[in-house]
């Protein structure tokens, strides 16, 4: 059976019709379902958030179930394979490498964060995100703190050179060879390579003198 056949077989259900009236209708609906076993939350998650036109939040006991999670809905939505811009569902985790040990952050873990902070802020809501207690507990700067400290370029912009080189290393950006994660960034000439932590690929920005003469991302593996 398809996912999608699966899917008609639950919005059919007049009990998950019933849980999805309930969450659009009431902020302070509390809803204990029983029964559910494998999948079926996430089935049950995944029709209740098409009925509803926000964001929806799935805290899950720790990371391990989160990732089981994570996975089922997905599956059903079939966005395994999709490029992390155009997927709606999201995973929370938090920014350390390993619990508790917060002096090792992990630089793909921050770039999943700030991608969800972004959508949220830039009024793109209607997404679903899976994380964990862990995950929630972690401090998280404000919307006004991030816009402020947000840095943007545009073509036929003027900008000193030695001025990004300074803003990054101002804001902990680690000086490379060659971009591989995010907060790495190099310099060839007149080209900074940036990866940031607002996008899954890194940007190759090229200078004529101090004017910004093209912006574009690659793959840091073929460099294409």
């Amino acid at each position: 059976m398809k996912s999608e056949e699966i899917l008609a077989h639950y919005r059919q259900d007049s009990r998950t019709g019933r849980v999805k009236d309930i969450i659009r209708d009431s902020q302070k609906a509390r809803i204990h379902l029983k029964g559910l076993s494998g999948s079926a939350g996430a089935v049950v998650g995944a029709v209740v958030f098409e009925g509803n036109p926000f964001a929806h939040l799935f805290i899950l006991p720790d990371k391990e179930s989160a990732a089981y999670f994570l996975n089922d809905i997905e599956n059903i939505f079939e966005e395994q394979n999709l490029p992390s811009e155009k997927k709606r569902i999201l995973f929370y985790p938090t920014s350390y490498k390993k619990a508790y040990e917060i002096e090792q952050t992990d630089n793909v873990n921050i770039l999943l964060r700030t991608d969800i902070l972004n959508r949220l802020s830039g009024g793109k809501k209607k997404n679903i995100i899976v994380t964990y207690p862990e995950a929630l507990s972690e401090k998280v700067v404000t919307k006004s703190y991030l816009a402020q400290n947000t840095f943007k370029l545009k073509t036929g912009e003027q900008v000193n050179l030695d001025f990004i080189m300074e803003f990054l290393a101002e804001y902990g950006f680690e000086r490379v060879d060659f971009v591989v994660e995010p907060g790495q960034f190099t310099l060839r000439g007149g080209i900074i390579d940036v990866f940031s932590f607002s996008n899954d690929y890194p940007y190759r920005i090229e200078f004529s003198g101090n004017i910004v003469e093209s912006l574009r991302t690659f793959d840091p593996e073929s460099q294409l």
